[in-house]
């Protein structure tokens, strides 16, 4: 089936989940649940929406045009979410400058010593931009009260392990340094990312501990922490759920060249040691109905068990990519909600 015209698909997508819960559970007809978990009524309407609607799977597409369409799925969930300010800016990379994009929440307009947090996007460490994540950085800029600063890391297959690594920890360097530039509180710096952004912000943390860097505080949502073993949560939501088995091979084979070993703690975080003493507050959040959920959780496990401060969240109805979700529906913005909420919590 063709795929539908962006505008309709936009409205289509708009008008059923804006729909009463109780029109939206006749709909789907049959919940699905497993692993002691119900599906969000409304994801589970934006999965079936996605096959009759003949929405392309990115990781079926050329590089370039999955990278466009990852963009574009999710600037469909995420909306225009407002924002008090915005200002582009380079940061330095570990090979040069890198974009970066700052994103001032309304309620810290013309102020000084503003709690900052770098920001690293999701997508495999293949896709995703500035402008993938852009409704999303709004909305938790502007819900949680604290500035964020996201930056486009250099990306597979083009730069392999270790570049985006090896970017990250350089711009969170150059945020320590340049507080001042982007009137950020040296006193409460974070870093954030999900998914792959997740992974690489877990590995700037560590970092920073280990280099006696400032660091307040982690978000880590639904990160991958581990290449080198296939989890419960992986064989249970692999396939059907929007991240699948085949997207993880094709950008872990990108992302790690021949004969990487998985694992190399700069992929496999979750395998890191020594751990180093003094890692910063995290809060971990997890999807109930996602292929990663498992290793995400593994990984606070092991932050508890070296005595770093962490909060966790599953959100048990959720899938993987939610944390886009903030310009449609009610349970993923609300989801989103709380993640903000716990950021505005440890960054006061």
């Amino acid at each position: 089936m063709p795929s539908l015209p962006p505008a309709a698909e936009a409205l289509v997508l708009r008008s059923l989940l804006a729909l009463p819960p109780t029109a939206q559970r006749a709909l789907v007809r049959r919940p699905v649940v497993l692993d002691g978990q119900r599906l969000s009524t409304e994801t589970q309407l934006m999965l079936q929406l996605e096959k009759v609607a003949g929405v392309p799977v990115v990781e079926e597409l050329p590089l370039a045009e999955g990278r466009r369409e990852l963009v574009h799925q999710a600037q469909l969930v995420g909306g225009r979410q407002p924002i008090g300010a915005l200002r582009d800016l380079v940061v330095d990379g570990a090979a040069g400058e890198l974009p970066a994009r700052l994103y001032v929440p309304t309620s810290r307009l013309g102020a000084d010593l503003v709690p900052t947090m770098l920001f690293l996007h999701g997508g495999g460490w293949v896709y995703g931009d500035l402008e993938s994540h852009d409704a999303a950085c709004r909305f938790l800029a502007e819900r949680s009260g604290v500035q964020v600063l996201a930056v486009d890391y250099r990306r597979a297959p083009e730069h392999p392990l270790p570049a985006a690594v090896e970017d990250a920890r350089a711009a969170y360097r150059w945020l320590v340094k340049n507080a001042h530039v982007v009137d950020a509180d040296p006193d409460r710096l974070a870093v954030g990312g999900d998914s792959a952004g997740g992974n690489l912000a877990a590995l700037v943390a560590l970092d920073a501990a280990a280099h006696g860097l400032p660091l307040h505080f982690q978000l880590l949502v639904y990160p991958a922490t581990d290449f080198s073993q296939r989890r419960r949560s992986r064989e249970l939501f692999g396939e059907g759920f929007f991240l699948t088995d085949r997207f993880m091979v094709q950008c872990q084979d990108w992302y790690l060249t021949e004969g990487h070993d998985r694992r190399d703690p700069l992929a496999s975080v979750l395998l890191t040691e020594p751990f180093p003493h003094d890692v910063a507050t995290a809060h971990v959040v997890t999807a109930g109905f996602d292929p990663l959920r498992d290793e995400g959780e593994a990984y606070a496990d092991l932050l508890a068990a070296h005595g770093a401060p962490v909060t966790r969240t599953r959100c048990t109805s959720m899938i993987h990519g939610f944390f886009n979700i903030v310009g449609v529906g009610r349970e993923a913005r609300a989801a989103n909600r709380e993640i903000a909420a716990a950021v505005a919590s440890a960054m006061q």
